[in-house]
């Protein structure tokens, strides 16, 4: 006996010089065994002390109250067991589906359960939001809802946003802010994305947090460069259209742009498309761009003119083709009996035909209708420059009155040359015929308006009328033809040509 009470007074010497490291409760309850009103009894140690770094005070985030409950004690099987049952009774008399819960580690106590659901419902989630992501619910508050949210904060997500964002993507929550976080939006902006740009982009295409920087988006970064587009255009066109990022260059954007360049498109020109329009990228090759252009030409477009068609409007190539150009086919015919080829021809010249509302076609037709044009003479002018029937009725008046009145011409040059109505009345049709009218020049409505200002002068200055030269052209095969014969390919250094054509292209 004597051995035995030695044994335990050296034992609860211990104890007490571990006091100052674990706080223990002595009380003075009655031994089961050998009762010994001098020797103080005291409870298991490792049933009542918290760890250490959870019990210690934390320091306030200033956007976010810091949750007061810890994980509680340390449990041992019986009673983690009973608390998981506890916990996941409680969820679900809050409508929360629990299955996918079993395979994670959940807190040891109701009250941090429900700390992290409160959380999640200030956020803006909903129950229904939870049950499409449950895991969400391991996540710790204080280790990981806390420091991502901070961290979106921080890098331009409003508050009201932040709940709509974990809706879309709830993996964030088990992200971590320096591992993985911090290195995408280091790399977004690396590659000239704003920043305030930031929330917009990843609002957008939340999935980008979760990709590895040495994969798919640097593999289409540099083939995007690689074909042509410039380098401070990349990050422009990821704010645009952030998913080019996610995409394969092998499977998805390198058969695009080889189909492009196959059919006639120069690669500079697929370049230029591509930095203004990055949307392009995500258009489907096999589901909608070969059928579409196979469209265009069982409709009669002409294959040599199709690259020009495209860089016109590279948005024909993602367009329900066939249903539109059915549609105003038909309307065409209808209202201005135009047969298939003329429609062909219009299209061709105009390709935004195709989505432009027929309220809005009828709007000049009917102008031209009161004005004693025979429908015969609008087709005409349709399909010499179907331009006009985007022309806004009022300024067309007025040019036609100046027409009428001022230059005193026939009706019959406006049908020869109906691009008359897409010149600026003030800045062009006026002074350059007050300009031939003083040097008694008599010409034709093409000479005098479709040159720019400088010809224009040195046409007054000359003593003979030059005639006009054509525009620009592709040649199948990806070569460029411009006006006086010269070839101009992908591999020269001189790019002016392609981006000239692109800005003409766009202007009509």
């Amino acid at each position: 006996m004597s051995y035995l009470l030695l044994r335990r007074n050296k034992f609860l010497a211990l104890i007490k010089r571990q006091s100052l490291i674990f706080p223990i409760t002595f009380t003075e309850t009655k031994t089961l065994i050998n009762p010994d009103p001098n020797i103080p009894q005291f409870q298991n140690p490792c049933s009542i002390f918290r760890i250490a770094h959870y019990a210690t005070q934390s320091s306030k985030f200033p956007e976010y109250e810091m949750p007061t409950v810890t994980w509680g004690v340390i449990q041992g099987k019986k009673e983690k067991l009973v608390n998981r049952v506890k916990i996941c009774d409680y969820l679900k008399g809050l409508g929360i589906i629990t299955d996918e819960l079993e395979s994670i580690e959940l807190p040891s106590t109701i009250e941090v359960m429900c700390e992290r659901v409160e959380f999640l419902q200030k956020l803006g989630l909903t129950i229904d939001d939870i049950n499409e992501y449950p895991l969400m619910l391991g996540c710790s508050v204080r280790k990981n809802l806390i420091p991502v949210l901070a961290y979106l904060e921080k890098i331009g997500f409003s508050r009201s946003k932040l709940g709509e964002f974990v809706k879309n993507y709830p993996q964030v929550l088990h992200a971590s802010v320096v591992v993985e976080l911090a290195p995408v939006v280091k790399f977004l902006r690396g590659l000239d994305v704003e920043k305030q740009d930031l929330g917009y982009v990843l609002m957008k295409y939340p999935e980008l947090l979760g990709f590895k920087l040495e994969g798919t988006m640097s593999t289409s970064v540099a083939y995007l460069v690689s074909i042509g587009v410039s380098p401070r255009d990349i990050g422009p066109m990821v704010t645009q259209y952030p998913y080019l990022l996610g995409m394969r260059v092998g499977t998805m954007i390198k058969p695009l742009v080889d189909y492009l360049i196959s059919i006639g498109l120069p690669k500079k020109i697929v370049a230029r498309m591509l930095e203004k329009r990055a949307y392009l990228v995500g258009y489907n090759l096999e589901e909608t761009v070969k059928p579409n252009v196979d469209c265009l030409i069982s409709f009669g477009i002409k294959k040599e003119l199709l690259p020009l068609l495209i860089a016109q409007y590279p948005q024909i190539l993602g367009l329900p083709v066939k249903a539109k150009m059915s549609t105003q086919q038909y309307f065409f015919s209808l209202k201005l009996k135009i047969d298939p080829e003329g429609f062909a021809r219009v299209v061709e010249k105009m390709p935004q035909i195709v989505s432009l509302k027929q309220n809005v076609i009828m709007k000049p037709i009917e102008f031209l209708l009161g004005r004693t044009f025979q429908v015969e003479d609008i087709a005409k002018m349709v399909v010499k420059c179907p331009q006009i029937l985007c022309s806004r009725v009022e300024l067309m008046k007025n040019s036609y009155y100046f027409y009428k009145t001022e230059m005193g011409r026939p009706m019959k040059e406006l049908v020869e040359y109906p691009e008359y109505f897409t010149y600026s009345l003030e800045s062009r049709i006026k002074p350059r015929y007050q300009k031939l009218q003083s040097k008694g020049i008599r010409s034709s409505l093409n000479w005098f308006l479709n040159c720019s200002d400088q010809r224009f002068e040195e046409r007054l200055q000359g003593n003979f009328i030059d005639p006009d030269t054509e525009g620009p052209t592709f040649d199948m095969g990806g070569k460029l033809e411009m006006p006086g014969g010269e070839i101009v390919t992908d591999e020269e250094e001189d790019e002016s040509d392609d981006e000239v054509l692109y800005r003409r292209t766009l202007t009509l």
